[in-house]
Order: C-alpha cells, then structure tokens, then sequence
C-alpha cells in the first residue's frame, strides 16, 4: 500500500527496496528467468525492474487508470489489466506502443493470466464475465457469460501444452463474488462445473500441481477441494476468519490458507491426503 516493493533473499535480508511507483501495488511477478520483476500500480502505470540492480528497466503508462493486475506472457513480454476496461500487451523491446490492445469488457479488469503455453490469455472483470484472447485476434475467443456478479479472479490449470501435465486437458476457473466457481473447457467456452457449495463471496482459486483438484476460499472462512474431473466436493474446512488467498505446496499435500484480520492475518496450512 505504501508504493514500495521489497526482495528479499532466503536468509531474510533485504536486498532491494524498489521504490518507482507513487501508489499502492497491486500485483507483482518474477519472469520465468527469475532477472525480472513486474510490478502493478494504482498510479496507472507497470514497472519491469532489473533485480540485478534493484533498478526500473522501463516504465509502461499504456493505461488511464489504475493497474489491478500484470502476467508475463514469456521472459520480456507481459499483459497488464486496468479500471479503464481495457487489456495491454507490452515488450521489453518496443517500449513505447502496447503490441495490442483487448478491448470488450465494460466494466474494470480484475485480472488476467496466461495459459502455459502462453498463446491465450485469459481475463475477468466487474462485468460479471471471462474471456480468452490470443495475440494478433482483435475479438475475444470466447465470451464466459454464466456468472451472476462480478469475478474476481481466474486461474489456469497446469495441464495442456507448456504445462508438467502436458497429456491433461487444459481448464480455467473462475470465481466469483455469486459465490461460485467455475470450470471452463478452454475449446468450446463450455462451463463444464458449477462449484456452488460456498455462500460467500470466493476471492481464490487455486489448482493442485497435478492439475485434479482445485481449492477455493470465500469470506467466512470456508475453504473447500474439489474433483477436477466431476466437480464434487473432497474436503472442506471453516477458519475463524474470511480466506483471500490459497496455495498448494509443491509435491500437493498441504493447502496453505490466508486469513483476515480477525485471526491476526493469518495463514492455516492443512493437510491433504488423499
């Protein structure tokens, strides 16, 4: 909220204070070398910063309004979303037009992600829906229009090309402050599950690395697993506290879970096993 980012190493010393942006942060994300930091800020603008330095590599004003979210499309080339309703993709090699512009959503962009392979990017917005794009289609690939009120946030699965599930079928979630969540087949635009178990707004998703199961959260604290494959519910549990955020550790038999204020902020890891 302060406008500054922090790097810090594995020993907990503060290697870089990168401090370019005049308002809050929003988003941040290392390239896939690991040499570049992007940053998103309220002062409508994304930063790529050279964490060899600690130093902005270039600035990109592309947007009218605030910066919600960036994704690196590959290691220079990256989309960023906007309250001003719009898409931009940006390179490190052109830094001074977008490579395109997605514009179709009429309401502020939430956020955005790129598949694994990086050849679609994915949106949500207050408009209540999803879309997948592709770099050099001006009109959206599909338009996901089953969600009552705004989505919040999406995700993909790591499955499909690029992915280390590269024989699973590629699926994007989607969730929602209707208290759903849903899932996506990426080729025909089809909902293939309607998660509706939560009764709450759902502020996060997140896929196990084998791509089977995703766990969601929502205010109240409830944090639920499900079947990728048939949508039903595997495991369930209820914190003290609203959840805005989820993430599997790597070999996927714990789910950490970010709580709110009423639990001092904090994170409950669980124990999956199936």
């Amino acid at each position: 909220m302060d406008g500054v980012a922090r790097i810090w190493n594995k020993q907990g010393e503060l290697k870089h204070t990168l401090a370019a942006h005049t308002e809050s942060i929003f988003s941040l994300h290392f390239n896939c070398t690991g040499e570049l930091l992007l940053t998103g800020s309220y002062d409508n603008s994304a930063i790529a910063w050279d964490l060899a330095t600690g130093k902005p590599k270039h600035q990109f004003e592309v947007h009218s309004a605030q910066v919600l979210d960036v994704d690196w499309k590959d290691a220079t080339t990256f989309a960023s979303c906007s309250t001003d309703k719009s898409i931009k993709v940006c390179s490190l090699t052109d830094e001074v037009q977008p490579i395109q512009s997605f514009l179709g959503h009429k309401d502020e962009v939430n956020a955005i992600k790129w598949d694994p392979s990086g050849n679609i990017l994915a949106s949500c917005s207050d408009d209540t829906t999803a879309k997948l794009w592709a770099l050099g289609q001006p009109k959206c690939l599909h338009d996901l229009r089953e969600h009552g009120k705004e989505i919040y946030t999406i995700r993909w699965s790591p499955t499909g090309t690029g992915s280390p599930n590269p024989n699973k079928k590629l699926v994007l979630a989607s969730a929602s402050f209707d208290s759903m969540v849903k899932l996506w087949d990426v080729e025909t635009g089809a909902c293939t599950h309607s998660l509706n178990r939560h009764d709450k707004k759902v502020y996060t998703v997140a896929f196990s690395p084998g791509g089977d199961y995703i766990a969601s959260g929502s205010l109240g604290g409830q944090l639920y697993v499900w079947s990728v494959k048939d949508g039903s519910i595997v495991r369930s549990f209820r914190g003290g506290s609203d959840i805005f955020e989820v993430a599997w550790n790597a070999s996927g038999n714990r789910i950490a879970a970010c709580g709110g204020a009423s639990e001092g902020h904090a994170v409950t890891v669980i124990d999956f096993r199936m």
